[in-house]
């Protein structure tokens, strides 16, 4: 795993708890699609808003309806004693990877986060992606730390933000190869700019709108892969109204409301206090789609 689609769904929810059968179904739509992993309790999956139960449920649900495609869990926390529980959780489930990023309520320092990972590692049997996310951890990594993390046991992966051009994205991955060993990957985040990533180099893609929509994710993945940039850029181009939403209004929200709309998620789909788009916001999201007519 590590390269390719790994599509990342909703966790449905209310204040009552989580939509179960929801989330089989968005679950279903990937294993339909073929993704190449599927990852649950990243940011999209509203990992930070669950309890340890709601998070092994979730993490049960995932693995008994992936079908064989491999699963990677999301075990972040403030403390790392529950990011030890939440790893014991997901290797006892079937996990076959973890997502891990430094969350923080205390700005964390470089050696604090480096021993977060090194605390880690030491007890999984699975391989472990790096969450580099800024924008949610307020936390920003060196090159040195992704380097010096990179060299422990069962860190595979390093899911970077997306970065606007193609230069720049070229030399954010030739920077970052330099301090990392050749077995760990670097998988793009930040659908806006993803096929920009996988252009420069990077070899996946960790995809929000992917846990929605996996079919025209997985064809631009496929073509940004298989060396056919133009294509690519030419098929995110046709989501630019999406992207733009994505920027406005936040990922999350954006994808929550159009799983409330299309009928995928009962309403509402997000825990409080955060909310799906409404008024104007929300028709306008509807004449998106209904121009872009993504499941037809």
């Amino acid at each position: 795993m590590f390269t390719g689609l790994a599509a990342f769904p909703l966790t449905p929810m209310n204040e009552r708890g989580i939509d179960e059968q929801a989330l089989i179904q968005l679950l279903i739509r990937l294993t339909s699609a073929k993704v190449d992993s599927i990852g649950v309790l990243g940011s999209t999956g509203s990992y930070v808003y669950l309890n340890r139960e709601e998070r092994l449920r979730v993490a049960q649900l995932a693995i008994e309806y992936a079908k064989g495609i491999p699963v990677m869990i999301g075990i972040s926390a403030l403390r790392t004693r529950d990011v030890l529980q939440l790893a014991e959780d997901a290797q006892k489930t079937g996990a076959n990877a973890v997502l891990l990023a430094p969350v923080s309520y205390q700005q964390l320092t470089d050696d604090e986060v480096f021993s977060l990972y090194e605390t880690v590692t030491k007890s999984l049997s699975i391989p472990l992606c790096v969450y580099d996310n800024p924008s949610t951890t307020h936390f920003r990594f060196s090159d040195h730390l992704h380097g010096h993390i990179a060299q422990l046991p069962k860190v595979r992966s390093i899911k970077i933000p997306g970065v606007p051009d193609l230069v720049s994205a070229k030399q954010r991955v030739e920077q970052l190869r330099a301090h990392i060993p050749k077995d760990v990957t670097i998988g793009t985040s930040g659908d806006p700019y993803a096929v920009v990533g996988l252009n420069a180099g990077c070899e996946a893609w960790y995809s929000v709108l992917g846990g929605l929509y996996p079919d025209i994710c997985i064809r631009i993945t496929r073509a940004a892969l298989g060396g056919h940039s133009v294509n690519a850029e030419s098929q995110s181009a046709f989501l630019a109204p999406l992207w733009q939403m994505f920027q406005r209004y936040g990922s999350l929200r954006v994808v929550a409301t159009i799983a409330e709309m299309q009928g995928l998620t009962n309403y509402p789909s997000l825990p409080l206090p955060l909310k799906s788009l409404d008024g104007l916001a929300r028709q306008e999201l509807g004449s998106i789609l209904a121009d872009l007519q993504l499941d037809s």
